[in-house]
This record gives structure tokens, C-alpha cells and sequence, in this order.
């Protein structure tokens, strides 16, 4: 609890400097943060990093539904990094994007058509141009976006004040355009092979860290958020042959399936299609929280959501999740032009 409410006050002190446009707050001594995130850099190069272009998941899913209905289809975009365009894995219908397309078609019951613009390498301020062109046509903006971003902020030493304030400029935008956005936070970057501690530690810290305040500033933006980094995180540890892709650095398809089971919930709640009701479950550890305090636990305990209640609290959730449908095609998303 001492470790949930110091990250909580540091991420308000994050989120706070990114709205009036401060600079950014340190966790640690900025010689010691230099030379750990060298560290993580070098990491990356000796487990490799994959140079692939990731397999193009565009295109419209769920299609057989459009016959039993007259209801236009749903529209996804996707922003983001590496993680959110799909790297590591070698077919469409892996990736986190084509998973998720899927999922919605089947929970709705609609076609879904999905577009996916994020950039391997970005860090957050790309979050502009991406959403420049997924805003681009009036006429097919999307219903839903979900943003995956920050593990290149943290391996590139952007400061987390402008980490927070263009991921929130870029929720913002999105919102007043139309779309419910979703942002899966920060990943947990001491996970990747082989990273050994104290590096691990300090990894893990500043990636949660920097996954509370994100969700600060994307609730107060008008977002949802979904914790990423612990969801995978023992899991990769526990599994990594399995969670981590051939680069040992993306996640495998099974472990891009594992984020896509914890966002799927609150996309589909987003967009007022998931059974759960919008208010806490005390059973399930669940509770109207001030926001900071929401986001510091969400970013300890993989899979949680937190959204805005009433202004200065924040709903904490942990969603029941459904097994994700395969797409239907075994080699590529089905793919309407």
C-alpha cells in the first residue's frame, strides 16, 4: 500500500506537469536513469529487436453478420507502437488489432471494418500524426480507438510529463472527433530476456510509473485505460518461450492474444455493448477511487480498467473476460474493399 500511494502522488505530479506544460518529473537520478535505459537499449540489440514489417491486419471482419442486419458496420482504429501494429508475429490474424476486430464483430454482431496506422519505434509524439490520418476521411472515422504506447518513451528518456501530454492531446482529439478511445498503458519493460536486475527493478518501476500517469491523463482526457505491463509481466517471466515472439522482445501470438482478452471488455463497454454494468463490484475488488490512487493500483494488477465516474474519481474494474473468436480465415483476416 506505502509503494501503491507513492506512485499514485508521483503519477498526479507527472499528470499535473503535463497539463500546464512542465517539463518532466524524475524518478531517479537523471545520471542513473541514463545509464540503466542505456542498459535497456542494449538489451533490446542482444535479444534482437525484430526489423520485420508487421503483417497488415486492415480490412473488415465479422462480414457474415452483415446479412442479418441493416446496421452499418463498426469501425476500429488502432494507434500506436510496435506492440499495437503487431510486430513479432508473421500472420494478420495474430495480431492484436485483427484479434480484437474479431472479438467486437462477435460480441456486436456487426461487421467491423479496421484500419491500423501505429508505427513501430513511435513514442508519443507520433500520437499527432497518427491521429491526423485516422481522422482523415469524415466519412469512415472510427467508432472505437485503442492506443497502445509508452515503451519506447521509457527506453528513449522522453520526459513522462510529454509523454502524458500528447497521449492525452491525442485522446482528447479522438474524442471530440466521435470516438471512444481505449489505451492499454505502458508495458512492463523488466520482463524482456535478458535484463537482470537492478536493471529489471528500475525498468519495472519507471514502466509503471509511467503507466499511472498515463491513465491520469487519458481518464481526464475522456479515455478508458487498461493495465498492460503486470497482466503480461509474470506471465512472460514465468513463460517466455511461449509469451515472447521469435525476437524475444514482441509478444508471441499468444501473448498478444492475452492483452487482446483484457482490452476487448472495456472496448465493447466503451461502446455500451459489454453485459457488466458500469459500477463496481466490491467482491471483486473493485471501487470508485480517487484517480491517481485508481491508476497506481490499476498499474499493479494487469488487466484492469479504470474510467471516469464523477470528477475527481475514477472507477476501478476488473472485467470478466471471454475467450477471443479466431478470424476467419487461417491465413489472413477476412478482407472487404
Amino acid at each position: 500500500m506505502p509503494m501503491t500511494m507513492s506512485r499514485a502522488r508521483v503519477a498526479r505530479r507527472i499528470a499535473t506537469a503535463a497539463a500546464v506544460g512542465g517539463g518532466g518529473v524524475g524518478l531517479l537520478g537523471v545520471a542513473t536513469v541514463g545509464v540503466l535505459l542505456t542498459e535497456v537499449r542494449l538489451a533490446r540489440r542482444t535479444v534482437g529487436g525484430s526489423s520485420d514489417i508487421p503483417p497488415c491486419a486492415d480490412g473488415r471482419y465479422g462480414a457474415a453478420f452483415g446479412h442479418r442486419s441493416d446496421r452499418p458496420p463498426l469501425r476500429l482504429g488502432f494507434l500506436g507502437d510496435s506492440t499495437a501494429a503487431g510486430q513479432g508475429v508473421s500472420r494478420p490474424r495474430q495480431t492484436p488489432g485483427a484479434l480484437l476486430a474479431s472479438g467486437l464483430a462477435a460480441v456486436a454482431e456487426l461487421p467491423v471494418d479496421f484500419r491500423n496506422v501505429a508505427l513501430p519505434g513511435a513514442r508519443s509524439d507520433d500520437l499527432e500524426r497518427q491521429v491526423d490520418l485516422i481522422l482523415a476521411d469524415e466519412s469512415a472515422r472510427p467508432d472505437v480507438c485503442v492506443i497502445m504506447i509508452g515503451a519506447n518513451d521509457v527506453t528513449h528518456r522522453m520526459p513522462f510529463a510529454e509523454s502524458v501530454r500528447l497521449l492525452s492531446a491525442a485522446v482528447r482529439r479522438l474524442n471530440e472527433a466521435g470516438c471512444e478511445v481505449v489505451v492499454g498503458t505502458c508495458p512492463d519493460m523488466g520482463t524482456i530476456e535478458p535484463v537482470y536486475q537492478p536493471l529489471r527493478w528500475v525498468a519495472r518501476r519507471l514502466s509503471r510509473q509511467l503507466a499511472a500517469a498515463q491513465t491520469i491523463g487519458v481518464v481526464e482526457s475522456g479515455g478508458r485505460t487498461v493495465s498492460l505491463g503486470d497482466l503480461l509481466g509474470p506471465e512472460f517471466e514465468a513463460r517466455p518461450r511461449e509469451l515472447f515472439g521469435p525476437d524475444n522482445y514482441h509478444p508471441s501470438a499468444e501473448g498478444y492474444a492475452t492483452a487482446a482478452m483484457a482490452v476487448l471488455p472495456t472496448m465493447c463497454a466503451a461502446l455500451g455493448l459489454w453485459p457488466e454494468e458500469e459500477r463496481p463490484e466490491p467482491a471483486r475488488r473493485e471501487g470508485i477511487l480517487p484517480v491517481e490512487q485508481a491508476a497506481a493500483q490499476a498499474a499493479s494488477e494487469g488487466g484492469t480498467e479504470v474510467t471516469a465516474s464523477r470528477a475527481p474519481w475514477a472507477l476501478l474494474k476488473h472485467r470478466r473476460r471471454r475467450q477471443l473468436p479466431d478470424p476467419e480465415s487461417p491465413d489472413r483476416p477476412p478482407v472487404t474493399h
